[in-house]
């Protein structure tokens, strides 16, 4: 289903309206959207594909996934989600993965940001370059 301008500027006022500091307000947006489901105004269907879109979008920011050759020993890993929430603040998901294939370092993707300092990484680019 196509979402309308209209609908898809006014899902992203409701939306900004229902954040503070970064911070979705659970209460307000459920208030939100149960507004929505109950006078239906035109589209509507649409505000709520775009909200979900929105909020989707929204999680994927938080999502961490870690990736190193090796377990990563628990110091390792408190310094990386140490380092992590100073940068993309305190409310992260993090999951450490081990994926042998990268041969040593770390991949890290928050969100749509990639950080690769794996070896595997710098052989393929050590390769492109001859």
């Amino acid at each position: 289903m196509k979402v309308s301008k209209v609908a898809q500027s006014t899902a992203r006022r409701i939306f900004r309206l229902c954040s503070k500091d970064g911070q979705v307000n659970e209460e307000h947006l459920r208030l939100a959207i149960e507004k929505l489901a109950t006078e239906k105004p035109r589209d509507y269907r649409g505000m709520l594909q775009a909200l979900r879109r929105l909020l989707r979008a929204e999680a994927a920011k938080k999502q961490v996934t870690v990736e190193s050759a090796v377990e990563l020993a628990d110091a390792t890993a408190d310094e990386v989600k140490k380092s992590l929430a100073s940068q993309y603040g305190k409310d992260l998901n993090f999951e450490f993965k081990v994926t042998p294939e990268l041969l040593g370092g770390m991949r890290i993707r928050v969100g749509n940001d990639l950080f690769d300092g794996s070896v595997k990484a710098r052989l393929e680019q050590l390769q492109e370059s001859l």
